[in-house]
């Protein structure tokens, strides 16, 4: 392997390990993300040889001041100022890349490299930023040392510095070596990373990341969630049912084996009571304090943990904050996802129309537990009149809504029976269409309702509500998520921003709220594939990563006291086996099986030794076959070289000692001896042979064996006189 080669291989793959640390951070958009990826691989493709071209060299002093004036730009028009703080330490990575020339330049590659893994770690700190770390951790080493090594042979170089032949450093010729750098020498330097990631895996469990929330700069980036919002506006579409990021997992005991691969999870977020005409929202936005007790929230009653069932949930940090709760919830119980900032508490509120948000001071989600009510247990909210009249309000509706509304429900004679006759209708009279055809009409309900017959859920929720409200039965829009897919390896359901859903609860005398859904099954349910290879290995990289969120990013001082309590019983748990073990020998077999223990010992040494000796001299026979052709043409061309210094001997032009071949023919020539030019010709073949790894050919020896022949009968100058 080249050692040129192999510098610049390792050099640019920790520049592309730093990027993409600070590219799995989020920070940057999709489409800025595959610009900077384009740039990063053109800056990696220039040639070695166009790096010292004129162009490029003012290009390395222009581009850097470029870059800063753009960002400064962006930063004035309103940019945030991590993003283009990010951008911008990419920006002067890719422009040392392409305009490199040296090894200065290479340890600055370096150098930004390093920079950029730091600051991945206080942005991102994600399973892909893990990866990043980890074979950064490996090729670190080995491009250390071979940087240093190259400036070493540059700076020698340019100081003007000779070999031991007397020749001038020709680093090109280095740089073209394969004797520098070899698998050795590879797998030896990667080695290093060993205890490099055994120390700071030590520090990492020793020292936990406690309230370190202020460098947590990153932000939730969120976009709308068509399903799931503060304000449905039905001619609007934003992030549709194809959006794969997940929202949060839910982990449901007691499920059947084998677990379903899809469950209707019916995760409530918020309600919205309000319609005019194009969009729902809350007609109040007040909140109410819970009931709480420590961690506990308590939503109809205390829980009884032996009695209710529970469900598990870890929530991504989303805007708005909202907890998602599923049907039949009684209390709930808050916990921070990894160590809360200076030790403070999330707070709990109540909002008027039943959803529960939380206030994080360091935004990086929550994790809770929701405890259920039993299949016999009843709980009915009840309303007021003046409420009863809010969940009827109606918007200037046209008389065909009017008219649809009472032709649907008007046999009907109980409210339970209009909401089920409403529901059926829309569920088989009408179709699921993510494009929604109705949203850029003037009234999007009744183009929904007479023209396309076709929307997403929020046009399905939305006519039922507005239509029960016409035939006199209260109604509430309500948004959060369907369910998700199973993850068969995490043991927990995957809930994305795709499952987003929006449905009805209608408020039945005698029953209280009841939940109805009027979208297709079509539209109802997860859209991921849960069979095949790429979902096989989606659940794995889902779980892999929630697990390195558990374990890494969320480690606190709670997990270390967890781990260590787990380590110390463990020990004692070996420890009484290992003296009940002892307690069970007889005494008299005790020195025994001792001896018998140290001979099998002692075995193994020996056989371990064995089988080194035979390895090593395996190698050294294996080195000598394949040394052996080079050993000979060294020694022929070392035996040609005996050969003219017995010729310059005889004719008085012998070389001492201490001066080296090449230097001794340059001294012939400024003596003028006859034989200097044959002399020069012979010493030049055999360096370029020795060290040169340039072996002679035969008819080449014939030649330089003519040569010394010449020498030999060459004579010296004659010494002036005095």
């Amino acid at each position: 392997m080249r050692f040129g080669l192999v510098h610049r291989v390792m050099t640019n793959l920790l520049a592309v390990l730093g990027v993409l640390a600070l590219l799995t951070s989020g920070e940057l958009g999709r489409t800025t993300s595959v610009l900077i990826a384009i740039g990063l691989a053109a800056a990696i493709a220039v040639p070695e040889k166009w790096q010292t071209h004129p162009s490029l060299q003012r290009l390395a002093t222009v581009a850097p001041l470029a870059a800063l004036v753009v960002e400064v730009v962006r930063l004035l028009s309103g940019a945030p100022l991590l993003q283009t703080t990010v951008e911008f330490a990419i920006a002067l990575q890719i422009i040392r890349l392409a305009t490199r020339r040296g090894a200065a330049q290479d340890q600055q590659v370096v150098v930004l490299a390093w920079l950029h893994l730091i600051a991945g770690t206080v942005l991102g700190g994600g399973l892909a930023y893990g990866l990043c770390f980890a074979a950064f951790l490996v090729v670190a080493p080995g491009a250390l040392v071979l940087s240093h090594l190259r400036r070493e042979v540059e700076g020698n170089y340019r100081q003007g510095a000779r070999d031991r032949t007397g020749l001038p450093v020709d680093v090109p010729r280095i740089l073209r070596s394969r004797r520098v750098v070899g698998k050795s020498f590879l797998a030896l330097t990667s080695l290093l990373s060993v205890p490099i990631f055994l120390f700071t895996a030590v520090i990492f469990v020793m020292f936990p990341r406690v309230g370190l929330s202020l460098l947590l700069l990153q932000r939730p980036t969120t976009g709308r969630m068509v399903g799931f919002s503060d304000h449905v506006d039905l001619g609007g579409v934003g992030t549709l049912r194809t959006d794969p990021t997940i929202v949060l997992r839910v982990e449901v005991p007691g499920l059947a084996d084998p677990p379903p691969q899809r469950l209707a999870l019916y995760l409530r977020g918020t309600a919205l009571d309000t319609y005019d005409g194009r969009a729902w929202f809350r007609s109040s936005v007040g909140r109410i304090p819970v009931e709480r007790v420590g961690s506990t929230v308590l939503v109809t009653r205390f829980p009884s943990p032996a009695v209710d069932r529970s469900m598990r949930f870890d929530l991504e940090p989303i805007e708005p904050t909202v907890l998602f709760l599923p049907p039949r919830t009684v209390a709930l119980q808050i916990r921070p996802r990894g160590e809360p900032l200076f030790g403070s508490t999330i707070e709990v509120v109540r909002g008027a129309e039943g959803e529960f948000k939380y206030l994080s001071p360091d935004q990086r989600g929550v994790a809770y537990e929701a405890f259920l009510a039993g299949p016999n247990e009843r709980y009915i909210e009840t309303i007021n009149d003046q409420q009863r009249a809010r969940y009827l309000q109606l918007p200037k509706l046209s008389p065909r809504v009017t008219a649809l509304a009472h032709q649907w429900t008007d046999d009907a004679s109980t409210d339970l029976q209009k909401a089920l006759t409403v529901e059926a209708h829309l569920k088989t009279e009408y179709t699921y269409d993510l494009s929604s055809p109705s949203g850029g009409a003037a009234d999007p309900l009744y183009d929904f309702l007479f023209v396309s017959h076709a929307g997403h859920c929020e046009f399905f929720s939305t006519a039922m509500a507005i239509l029960l409200r016409e035939a006199g039965v209260p109604t509430r829009n309500v948004t959060g998520f369907i369910g998700g897919t199973y993850n068969r390896f995490g043991k927990y359901y995957s809930v994305r921003q795709g499952d987003a859903h929006s449905w009805v609860e209608a408020y039945i005398a005698g029953d209280g709220w009841k939940r109805f859904d009027p979208t297709p099954a079509s539209g109802a349910q997860s859209l991921m594939p849960t069979t095949g290879m790429l979902a096989t290995l989606r659940d794995l990289l889902e779980a892999m990563g929630k697990t390195w969120d558990h374990r890494v990013v969320q480690y606190d001082l709670q997990q270390q006291l967890v781990l260590f309590g787990g380590m110390r019983a463990r020990f004692h748990s070996f420890k009484s086996s290992m003296s009940g073990m002892t307690a069970k020998l007889p005494a008299a077999k005790e020195p025994a099986a001792l001896g018998l223990v140290a001979i099998v010992l002692l075995s193994g040494v020996v056989a371990v030794v064995v089988v080194l000796r035979r390895r090593r001299r395996r190698g050294a026979a294996l080195e000598r076959r394949g040394s052996s052709e080079e050993t000979r043409a060294i020694r022929e061309a070392t035996s040609l070289y005996e050969a003219l210094q017995a010729a310059m001997a005889t004719v008085g032009a012998a070389r001492s000692p201490g001066t080296p071949p090449f230097a001794h023919a340059q001294r012939a020539l400024l003596m003028r001896h006859p034989a200097a030019e044959d002399i020069q010709l012979v010493t030049e073949r055999y360096l370029r042979a020795r060290f040169g790894e340039e072996p002679i050919r035969a008819e080449e020896k014939s030649s330089l064996e003519q040569c010394i022949r010449r020498v030999k009968q060459a004579r010296a100058p004659n010494k002036p006189a005095g």
